[in-house]
């Protein structure tokens, strides 16, 4: 039997998503039945989650055919799970010389999947053009099985092989490429076709897949080699990079040909075509026979012609095939043999190794590849084939309308909603590719512009119906707010408000599709094009806002009815402004905000640079005076561009504060009016009218402790989310619906919530209130409670009066933007609430941050995880030198070293990237790695006068004489390059610093920033290479030699683009994964997992195989199988982890590093020790590389493979790792930390397995007074630690008395044995799953009763105070979210 997954080739002929999404349409709602129970379930309560489907375990599918699919073959480990319910059925298969064999297939199917199967099968995969017949007529590709007459369990299909056309040669000829090239990994060096590298199978020696059964048990620990290399040892100061990427044994080409390439004889001429001739092909066998062949309507065979005389006569034999493997495999052995063991390899591979990933992966490191000749590959460059468009009719793609059609999909149940998110992602996808592609053919010269009369900075291009624009300032368009920079600025803002717009998804109001690509120091803007926009001169299109920054201005009903939609979820004030008549005109969104109807009648709106308003910390505008907070820290400060905006998790974090201090306000006048009725407290009404009449103060005077956003208790949440659902009352504010970020921050605090309401005993009241006048609309509500409201509603700027509504208005402050004088009070209001936003910002978030990294909630390991714990509490980049200020500054800043190195690490390679880019403007592409290796020796070598090579002279005399023509932009001296020097460029770097991070770094070299800051040159590497798009050789870099520079222009390999886009969501799985997570945190494990493989399925159902969103699902299953005791299958589903994140996020980013660390635990459990260790070794060296030694997960890593080595028995070297651990434990977590504890014991263990009992009992003492102190006597963790204790004083008494004994009585001396007791796994493990944060649940009812007491008393006790952060104390920390990007 064969599992479909197995089997799809990684690239799949693709059909026009379109077409087959409606084919699949009509399939998904075959069943009424079925499909009403998907109804139901989906009305957000779950309710029928369990009928839907019929698999449990999760499936992977490939590209777009396959999504289609609901198909259900079944695999040994492998159960596919279908949306609609039915039921599979097996058909025999007899194809022509194999046996005939059973395959598994589902009503739901097409024909053509039968045949993908086929063509990925190790005995069939060589053809490509056959039918399948059933008795006797041929099933069309197209058609569903279950539409099939006849075809029932059983049934047999016959493979018939069919005549071949030019179309279906070439298809036959890329697909044998294909199928030669399948173990070969240059295509994941070059960043091609969504290729990417993954090498977990080094280290687990193939498939993990049948649990560990062919492994060694755990009783045979001799075999085992636990050695670590020199280079992983704590304390190791070399930091190799050739480990990164270790060698692969599969990937030793097996040569099956030397040469496969089309022949210069084509195409045939007339005469033989109508022979049958289709082209001819030249070959070059292993024996290096050279052979010419003719693929003709019948099959391919060969020919007389050689390179020089044509000759198309078959050659005798002529061995006419059907297929070009069976021909080769008659005139060459060497074919014959390789090709078979290469299919073999090919299908032992794990699928996730092989499928394509949605986008792009560039490895930032390759070895040196060598360049094979390749047919189709060069075809392919030299023809516009985006996607596949020779399998489309009609050509080109016309995106535009691709993405709006996918959008206008319709989404009133479960599957049309599904069906509608593949299609958006898969056209989303293709694009992003198309795009990328096309803005390096600009950059690279190969695009003729639109206006090629024009200077090169200001010239547009369309190629492949995109539209691409180059990020200067063209025409003094951005002159008044910074020129250049703000043209460089604007393409990504505006990406924020389209992905914004995107995520809104309001019905008719349609964006570009739009993606950023940074390449070679440009930046290219990419967008679909409005269908009739190019005929038209702007100016007559734009119906809705203004082409000149506010001079004139004009609004449209249709627009603001569609804006208006979008108002709520994105906090933007409908206003009003002058137009250059001085009219009123109503606006709701920036001015910037244009719209133009296409001639498809469609509504779209761009330049969307404005969606969210301007951050006052970096505008200075005349005659504002900010916050005393803002003043404090030295703001507002200038900025390069007037672009400046806040983010939109700030806005969201920024009104759910306001909401919670709305409520507050309502408690404490309600209690006010309490007590003036009951006349007793006095204090509580001047508290209370001080509050009131404090009004814009607010926000600094309600303690602001309470400052990091806390959730507030479910109630309000759903109230808020039910009448943003159903739209019922115009008054309440969807502010609930916030971003993954706050979700995050709520999960983080269940607890916070609670306290808030223990703490002001009003505000239970005050959200009875609030809810009351939300739905019923502020009518019957006594004047008093109004009153309440309206004070509270003006306190925290809100602006309705009758309930809490904060919108911002982002013209404010945008120059040449006038508004209407009746409206100053408003103006005022909205002015009030930036600089609040402003301030909020720096006086909460920043603390917010830097507190959830103190205590390890957040744990940046390198740039990118960096800059994404930023983002998510809505803190810019910009702000980096700000928060370093603010760590600096700290009592605790020894525990923030790790976040405060990473923080500068980025920041310098971030100056290091701006100025590189300017850098490599002025490089001709001749240069380029001459001035790219130039570069990095500036910055990275300590070689203190490094000389540039310029390329050799015979090249550059022919030069001069083409200076005119028209080049690549911004070329102007173009050896300026060369004359950099690493004083030259830090001394940049340093200004950058100081000028754009207002920064300062007190150095001069890098030799003294490696010092002063404790960095690595490595990992200084890794960041500028990643940001920047380099790729260089893998090799040891000797970065510290004075006598010559540690980079030659050989090892810069490539330079690849930076893309930036945005990524459509899965909103159901994504529901259905959170739900997942929350029934998880309760406790209820089982209805958790259920949930979870449900949003599994979703997710595959999207995105098709690949995606974080799938990795972070399939992390969580594992987690659960493993809790709930089914290690093999907490064991493939985290392999699939390890895989999925090695190649969509990245072979050494920090998410795989986590993975490898979980996988490792998985291992052990199933008696994989030598697996368990290798993995922890490649966890350790990614780590080092990425961050270094000096980092708090390194504590964790370094105890799980301690703990592992000391399993098998490997004391010595297993303390190395556990004394580090304590070290690191004791320094990023105070020396009173139950974590510090727990190390401590875990040391102690290993000295009494040494018989070292002095040296034990000395690190159990240190933990037992932690224990002591921090929980008291009488707690169980302190009564085993003096157990333990009692314990280790017999075992060194007796062993005193054994020697005693020996030196008493010598040789004859009646000894007693002392126990020396090797550690059991078993107690091994469960010290490991201790300090990885897992505790087991035996899953009987009364203990989860019990342990649901048990979380519960721990959260009062939490509440009181009482326990200290620990891991131990969260039973269930199951810590994983869902990156948001």
């Amino acid at each position: 039997m064969v599992s479909k997954t197995d089997d799809i080739p990684a690239s799949v002929p693709d059909c026009n998503p379109l077409d087959l999404g409606s084919e699949a349409a009509n399939g998904t709602q075959n069943e009424k039945g079925t499909s009403n129970t998907l109804k139901d379930s989906c009305a957000c309560e779950h309710k029928g989650d369990t009928v839907m489907m019929n698999g449990s375990k999760n499936h992977q599918q490939t590209e777009d055919a396959d999504a289609q699919q609901n198909g259900n073959s079944e695999d040994s480990n492998e159960q596919e799970v279908i949306v609609i319910q039915d039921t599979g059925f097996t058909v025999k298969i007899q194809a022509p010389g194999t046996e005939p064999f059973d395959l598994q297939v589902s009503p739901q199917e097409m024909v053509q999947e039968i045949h993908q199967v086929l063509m990925d099968r190790e005995d069939t995969c060589h053809r490509t053009c056959f039918s399948l017949q059933l008795d006797g007529n041929v099933l069309d590709n197209f058609a569903e099985l279950k539409s099939i007459e006849g075809l029932q369990e059983g049934s047999v299909l016959k493979v018939v092989e069919e005549p071949y056309t030019v179309r279906e040669a070439r298809i036959h000829v890329r697909h044998i490429r294909d199928l030669l090239k399948s173990l070969d990994p240059s295509d994941a060096y070059n960043g091609v076709d969504c290729n990417s590298l993954s090498f977990l199978s080094v280290f687990t020696d193939g498939d993990l897949g049948d649990s560990g059964k062919r492994k060694k048990k755990g009783n045979e620990l001799e075999q085992i080699d636990c050695t670590p290399p020199e280079h992983i040892l704590p304390g190791s100061k070399e930091h190799p990079l050739a480990p990164l990427q270790p060698q692969n044994k599969d990937w030793k080409p097996m040569q099956c040909l030397k040469v496969l390439t089309m022949s210069g004889w084509n195409p045939p001429p007339g005469n033989r075509k109508m022979h049958g001739d289709l082209m001819y092909l030249y070959i070059v066998t292993a024996e290096e026979r050279h052979v010419s062949i003719t693929a003709s309507t019948r099959g391919f065979y060969l020919n007389q012609s050689t390179s020089y005389t044509f000759n198309p006569k078959p050659a005798n034999p002529s061995f006419l095939s059907h297929s070009l493997v069976e021909l080769l495999s008659q005139i060459s052995p060497a074919f014959k043999k390789n090709f078979t063991a290469l299919q073999k390899k090919r299908v032992q591979r794990h699928p996730f190794e092989r499928i394509a990933t949605p986008f792009q992966v560039y490895s930032w490191t390759a070895p040196q590849v060598d360049h094979a000749m390749d047919c189709v590959r060069a075809e392919d460059a030299y023809t516009s084939r985006l996607g596949y468009e020779e399998h489309i009719p009609g050509q080109t793609r016309d995106w535009n309308e691709e993405l709006q059609t996918t959008r206008e999909l319709p989404r009133k149940n479960l599957p049309e909603r599904l069906l509608r998110e593949r299609a958006i992602f898969k056209v989303h996808s293709d694009f992003a590719a198309a795009a990328t592609r096309g803005a390096m053919a600009v950059i690279d010269g190969n695009v003729m512009a639109i206006n090629p009369g024009e200077e090169t900075r200001m010239q547009m291009f369309i190629w492949n119906n995109i539209f691409f624009s180059l990020g200067f300032d063209v025409r003094d368009h951005y002159r008044e707010l910074g020129g250049d920079a703000a043209a460089h600025a604007a393409p990504t803002n505006d990406l924020n408000g389209v992905r914004a717009y995107g995520a809104v998804d309001v019905e008719g109001l349609y964006t570009l599709g739009t993606v950023v690509v940074d390449y070679r120091g440009y930046r290219v803007t990419a967008q679909s094009i409005i269908p009739g926009i190019l005929e038209r001169e702007q100016e007559q299109s734009v119906i809705y806002g203004s082409i000149d920054f506010g001079k004139t201005v004009v609004s449209h009903d249709k627009y603001l009815e569609l804006l208006d939609k979008t108002s709520r979820p994105l906090k933007v004030q409908k206003h009003n402004v002058l137009n250059e008549k001085n009219e009123t005109v109503e606006l709701c969104s920036s001015v910037e905000c244009k719209g133009i109807i296409g001639n498809d009648g469609r509504h779209y709106i761009l330049d969307l640079l404005r969606t969210f308003p301007p951050d006052l910390n970096f505008l200075p505008v005349d005659g504002v005076e900010l916050p005393v907070e803002c003043h404090r820290q030295g703001f507002p400060r200038p900025h390069r561009h007037r672009l400046a905006c806040l983010r939109q998790e700030l806005i969201e974090a920024f009104v759910e504060h306001r909401y919670l201090l709305f409520m507050k306000m309502a408690a404490l006048q309600l209690m006010q009016q309490k007590a003036s009725r009951d006349t007793k407290t006095d204090v509580a009404i001047t508290e209370g009218s001080e509050m009131a009449s404090g009004n814009m103060d607010l926000a600094q005077t309600v303690n602001t402790d309470n400052c990091p956003p806390i959730s507030t208790d479910a109630g309000t949440t759903d109230s808020a989310n039910k009448t943003e659902d159903k739209n019922s009352s115009p008054t309440s504010n969807g502010i609930l619906d916030t971003t993954t970020a706050a979700q995050n921050r709520a999960r983080k605090s269940p607890l916070e919530g609670k306290e808030l309401e223990d703490s002001i005993p009003g505000l239970a009241q005050a959200k009875e209130l609030a809810e009351t006048l939300v739905s019923e609309d502020g009518t019957g509500i006594d004047p008093k409670s109004r009153e309440v409201v309206l004070n509270a509603c003006k306190a925290v700027g809100s602006i309705s009066n009758t309930s809490f509504d904060i919108r911002f208005n982002p013209d404010i402050f945008s120059p040449g933007v006038r508004f209407p004088e009746d409206g100053t009070d408003d103006i005022q209001k909205q002015k009030q609430l930036l600089k609040d936003g402003a301030a909020f910002l720096l006086s909460c978030q920043i603390p917010s941050l830097v507190k959830d990294c103190l205590d390890h909630s957040a744990l940046p390991m390198d740039g990118a995880t960096l800059t994404e714990a930023l983002h998510q509490r809505g803190i810019n980049v910009r702000y980096l030198g700000t928060v370093l200020d603010f760590i600096d500054k700290t009592p605790s800043k020894a525990q923030l070293e790790h976040v405060y190195r990473i923080g500068i690490s980025e920041l310098i390679t971030r100056c290091t990237k701006h100025i590189f880019k300017t850098y490599l403007q002025g490089v001709e592409l001749s240069a380029l790695s001459a001035a790219v290796s130039h570069f990095l020796n500036c910055f990275l070598s300590s070689f203190p006068d490094a000389v540039a090579h310029l390329p050799p002279d015979e090249l550059v005399s022919r030069r001069k004489s083409r200076k005119r023509r028209n080049r690549v932009p911004g070329s102007g001296d173009n050896t300026a390059w060369a004359s950099l020097t690493p004083s030259e460029l830090w001394k940049n770097i340093i200004s950058e610093a100081q000028s754009y991070y207002h920064f300062i770094i007190d150095c001069e070299s890098v030799d003294q920033v490696v010092e002063k800051y404790g960095l690595q040159k490595i990992t200084l590497l890794r960041e500028i290479s990643i940001k920047t798009g380099i790729q260089i050789l893998i090799k040891e870099y000797n970065f510290d030699s004075r006598h010559k520079p540690a980079f030659t222009e050989e090892d810069i390999l490539n330079i690849f683009p930076v893309v930036k886009h945005v990524n459509p969501k899965a909103s159901d799985a994504f529901h259905f994964f959170q739900s997942g997570q929350a029934k998880v945190q309760q406790g209820f494990l089982k209805e958790g997992s259920e949930l979870i493989n449900e949003a599994l399925n979703l997710f595959n159902n999207v995105y098709g195989a690949m995606h974080v969103e799938i990795c972070a699902c399939l992390r969580l299953l594992a987690r659960l199988n493993y809790i709930m005791g089914d290690h093999g299958e907490a064991l493939s589903n985290q392999q699939k982890a390890v895989l999925m994140s090695e190649r969509v996020l990245g072979i050494e980013h920090p998410n795989t590093i986590q993975e490898y660390m979980h996988l490792a635990l998985y291992c052990f459990a199933n008696g994989q020790l030598s697996t368990a260790l290798k993995l922890l070794y490649r966890a350790r060296y990614l780590m080092l590389l990425v961050s270094g030694e000096d980092h708090p997960e390194m504590a964790l890593l370094d105890s799980n493979i301690g703990l592992v080595l000391h399993g098998v028995m490997e004391y010595d070297l297993s303390l190395r790792f556990l004394e580090n651990a304590l070290t690191i434990n004791t320094k990023y977590h105070g020396s009173r930390s139950l974590k510090v504890a727990l190390s401590h014991h875990l040391v102690a263990r290993v000295y009494e397995s040494k018989a070292e009992f002095r040296s034990a009992l000395q690190h159990e003492k240190e933990g037992y007074t932690i224990y002591k102190n921090q929980m008291g006597e009488v707690h169980e963790k302190t009564k085993e630690s003096s157990e333990y204790l009692k314990y280790l004083t017999q075992q060194a008494v007796a062993l005193q008395r054994t020697m005693n004994e020996i030196y008493k009585n010598g040789s004859n001396a009646s000894i007693l044995p002392v126990k020396f007791t090797a550690p059991s796994m078993a107690s091994v493990l469960e010290q490991l799953n201790i300090i990885n944060g897992i505790i087991f649940i035996p899953l009987s009812q009364k203990d989860l009763e019990n342990l649901k007491a048990e979380v519960q008393r721990r959260q009062q006790l939490q509440e009181l105070g009482k326990t200290e952060e620990n891991i131990e104390d969260t039973p269930l920390e199951l810590e994983d979210k869902i990156p948001i990007d």
